[in-house]
């Protein structure tokens, strides 16, 4: 063969593999990217999150400062009922999904995204000042309220990443947010920062950091087996709605969540 046949053939391979990486590599960001829920499923977990009910039990919350109700407080019944109602609850803000890592994304499944959605969050603001974030979840084929959390983490930094043109998403089992954009995973919080550095890193280097702290504890491991993770409840106290006892627990990481394995709590949680 000619050396010019020779360099006509490379620079033919040479620009089919150019090509073939530029068309692969929407599709990598493509898998990369959690799949959203539709505007059905937000507008049925902000209709329950509107309730009532769910209303008064934030005025509650809101009296007692994110207290547990099964702790009690130095007042008495009837100067918790007035201070609910002073607190004057009410949603503010947009219903968002939460994205939570991945417990097919931590094993190395091919084709699988970094985070999943497993609840949406809805801010709420008191009289005085004082935010929660109310959790609905998917249950039964309906969506019913969870949890109520003290501050409001879940749509600040939905909202930051979203401004950036990218999706915010949580590892609970170290309490750090992250925004996913361009193959990258980039930090939001101080807790990211030290997982992943100030200026993030790639998806490929996240999965195997992950995959380094929790591969040994996924669904069928000998972790799970010991029954050291955690989940929803299947019955809460009093009959009300199961509860969301774990961040992450129940979304795809039933086994990376609970006491045993260190899930530090950001804020005081309180379910309803």
């Amino acid at each position: 063969m000619s050396s010019h046949r020779v360099r006509a053939t490379r620079a033919a391979t040479a620009l089919a593999a150019v090509a073939l990486t530029v068309a692969l590599a929407p599709a990598a960001h493509a898998a990369d990217t959690p799949a959203a829920l539709g505007p059905g499923d937000l507008a049925a977990a902000r209709s329950a999150v509107q309730a009532p009910a769910v209303i008064d039990r934030l005025g509650h919350f809101f009296a007692r400062k994110g207290v547990p109700p099964i702790q009690r407080l130095g007042t008495g019944a009837a100067d918790e009922a007035r201070a609910a109602s002073a607190a004057a609850p009410r949603l503010t803000g947009e219903t968002v999904p939460v994205y939570t890592l991945s417990a097919a994304f931590v094993s190395g499944r091919a084709g699988t995204p970094v985070a999943e959605a497993g609840f949406t969050a809805t801010t709420a603001v008191a009289a005085d000042g004082q935010r929660a974030s109310v959790w609905a979840a998917e249950q039964d084929g309906g969506w019913r309220v969870v949890n109520i959390a003290s501050g409001g983490d879940e749509t600040d930094h939905a909202a930051e990443a979203a401004a950036d043109g990218g999706t915010a998403f949580r590892e609970p089992q170290i309490d750090a947010w992250y925004e996913l954009k361009d193959g990258r995973v980039l930090p939001l919080d101080e807790d990211a920062r030290r997982s992943v550095g100030e200026h993030g890193t790639t998806v490929a280097a996240y999965q195997r950091l992950v995959h380094q702290r929790y591969g040994d504890k996924l669904p069928g491991s000998g972790y799970d087996a010991s029954g050291k993770a955690g989940g929803f409840e299947t019955a809460a106290p009093g009959g009300s709605a199961p509860a969301l006892v774990a961040a992450g627990a129940g979304l795809g990481l039933t086994a990376l969540a609970g006491a045993a394995f260190g899930l530090r709590r950001r804020r005081a949680r309180v379910t309803y």
